[in-house]
């Protein structure tokens, strides 16, 4: 049966000092100051110190208060990481929501040597978890209803629990999870400890609570949700496949300084740093993994001018506070209004003013308003700049630093001279002009300008389709990208067309997984299908500058900005340097051996 007694927290009280004081062992604590945490939240400051002393609890709080390290740092502590067996479970109601915490849990674990992570949802192949689970995971992040499916397999089991979490709680019975969650709660041990969160308390919540938790403390926190004024917020609806474009496109025309991109995962982050760098955006991509030095490091860079967009998971921009960044981009739009309000505060500080543009799909709206009503603000819609509108930024920008250029001098020596031999028997104008195309990085008609041409239809097409209320293309479009599998097949290879199953945010088919061929080496490539690549153009870049033929080659799974091609052979740096500047569908391949991204 449950207690009264309740710890209630409004935002904005005191807890602790620091995690220093929250009773942490020493090798947590420094996992949490190594990824830059500095003062616990009001839910950590609460769960964290009743958890480490084997108090159950229920904790209404949403997202955005700091729950996952408030139920992930006392269950890691709870681990034995020499006992390869699962020790702790976490329920998540869906698998973006599964995928996030046992992210986050791996990176508190970084600190803790042998310990393993399984991610396991539905949607996805059962190989690759049934492989991890039986590698001795000790922590086990899913789906209430992959996991029902993992108990019965003999996959998983209960028997050596020793930590439960429900996340979102009131999400998961809404989806019609109760069921499952009870089966759950009722196989696990009497004597494991559980904590419950839920962002309210309805009577199903509170039931389950009753049956299942022991004299649980029950802790209450609100949500900050103030918004500095100085910060303009924008959003503007934009299809997955074309957020790269926008974003570039953004970045392009702002007065800012520096600009911080936040992305949901790791992968993520990596994905869309490298199609910057790729369109001479001086940009650099940071996540949860990225050694303290090295985040330092990156931090320094954006704060003294040598970096200008920092591409960031959550975790990854905890504390950051650079007051160069005049513009934030929420590539994604966050799942909670507390993510929202700490994104967004990354700029408008010092004083100075700042620009807050986030993309969202149609099928979003409800969340933005949701987001709205929260913070109490009303977001402005603004269209993504057009190709046009990037020309004659740039174009203007050159103009000022042309007036300049003339004015320091110096152009006799060498430059008039040169100009003059080069307008002879050509019209001034069209000399300037081309100078002017190149200056802006306009090639001229071909792909890169058809491509921005089709973002271009796109988004007015999307804009007025939006205008008009039209709900079948709000459902279109909310549907995820589909990822292409092509299994090697004689001299050919063969399509697998599967759903994307969302594993650390990237896209893969029925049955894909690392070392499909057995001794092959998978390598990551910079091209995609959303470029109009295809297998045999890969393929034929590939054989053509190497002595490898296509039977070294095995599957290629193409994604819309990148794919992955497994090869028999090891690439010397050599191969790949040669290969990193050979063109498919007019972009480089930029080929590295591809570090993965499994939580472990």
């Amino acid at each position: 049966m449950t207690t009264t007694e309740h710890c209630a927290l409004p935002a904005g009280d005191d807890g602790p000092t620091g995690f220093q004081g929250l009773g942490l062992p020493a090798h947590l604590l420094e996992a949490v100051l190594d990824l830059g945490f500095e003062d616990p939240t009001e839910i950590q400051a609460a769960a964290i110190p009743a958890l480490l002393s084997g108090r159950d609890i229920v904790g209404v709080a949403q997202t955005g208060t700091g729950k996952t390290a408030a139920f992930g740092l006392p269950l890691l502590e709870a681990i034995d990481p020499g006992l390869n067996a699962p020790q702790a479970l976490v329920l998540a109601p869906t698998r973006e929501l599964a995928i996030q915490v046992a992210d986050a849990i791996g990176q508190f674990a970084r600190t803790s040597p042998g310990l393993l992570v399984a991610t396991v949802y539905g949607g996805a192949p059962y190989g690759p978890q049934i492989r991890d689970l039986k590698a001795g995971a000790q922590v086990v992040v899913g789906t209430p209803g992959r996991i029902i499916d993992h108990l019965e397999r003999g996959a998983l089991t209960l028997d050596g629990l020793r930590f439960l979490v429900l996340d979102e709680g009131d999400e998961m019975l809404r989806m019609g999870f109760a069921e499952e969650v009870d089966r759950i709660l009722s196989q696990a041990p009497a004597d494991r400890l559980t904590a419950l969160f839920s962002a309210t308390m309805p009577p199903d919540i509170r039931r389950t609570a009753d049956k299942h938790l022991r004299d649980p403390l029950h802790i209450a926190v609100t949500a900050s949700a103030t918004v500095a004024d100085n910060v303009d917020q924008r959003y503007a609806v934009v299809p997955h496949k074309h957020k790269v474009s926008a974003l570039a496109r953004i970045l392009a025309t702002t007065e800012a300084e520096a600009a911080i991109v936040f992305v949901r995962t790791r992968a993520d982050a990596e994905e869309v740093a490298q199609d910057l760098i790729a369109r001479g955006v001086n940009a650099a991509g940071i996540s949860g993994d990225v050694a303290q030095r090295e985040r330092e490091r990156m931090v320094e860079r954006l704060r003294s001018g040598r970096l200008d967009v920092l591409v960031a998971t959550d975790v990854a921009a905890r504390g950051l506070d650079v007051d160069r960044v005049g513009l934030v981009v929420n590539y994604d739009l966050p799942r909670e209004p507390g993510v929202y309000v700490h994104r967004i505060g990354r700029t408008g500080r010092a004083g100075r003013s700042g620009v807050a543009f986030t993309f969202i799909t149609p099928g979003e709206r409800g969340r933005l308003r949701a987001i709205e009503k929260t913070i109490k603000v009303q977001i402005t819609e603004r269209p993504v700049p057009t190709r046009d509108r990037v020309t004659e930024h740039r174009y203007a920008s050159l103009l000022r630093q042309v007036s300049s250029r003339i004015a320091a001098g110096g152009l006799e020596i060498a430059y008039r001279a040169v100009a003059e031999a080069m307008a002879e028997g050509v019209d001034p104008v069209a000399l300037a002009a081309g100078l002017a195309a190149l200056g802006v990085r306009d090639d001229g008609p071909g792909s890169a300008r058809s491509e921005e041409s089709e973002v271009d239809t796109a988004l007015a097409e999307l804009r007025e389709r939006e205008l008009r209320g039209s709900r079948s293309t709000a459902t279109r479009a909310h549907q995820p990208a589909r990822a292409a599998r092509y299994e090697p097949k004689g001299s050919g290879f063969r399509v697998n067309r599967g759903r994307p199953n969302g594993h650390q945010g990237r896209e893969t088919g029925p049955g894909a997984r690392r070392g499909d061929r057995p001794g092959a080496n998978r390598y990551w490539i910079g091209v995609g299908r959303g470029h109009g690549a295809n297998p045999g153009a890969i393929v034929g870049a590939i054989t053509g500058e190497t002595r490898l033929s296509g039977a070294d080659l095995g599957s290629i799974e193409m994604f819309q900005h990148f794919s992955l091609v497994e090869i028999d052979a090891s690439l010397s740096q050599g191969t790949m340097r040669q290969l990193a500047k050979t063109r498919v569908a007019g972009r480089e391949l930029r080929i590295r051996p591809d570090a993965g991204h499994a939580v472990r």
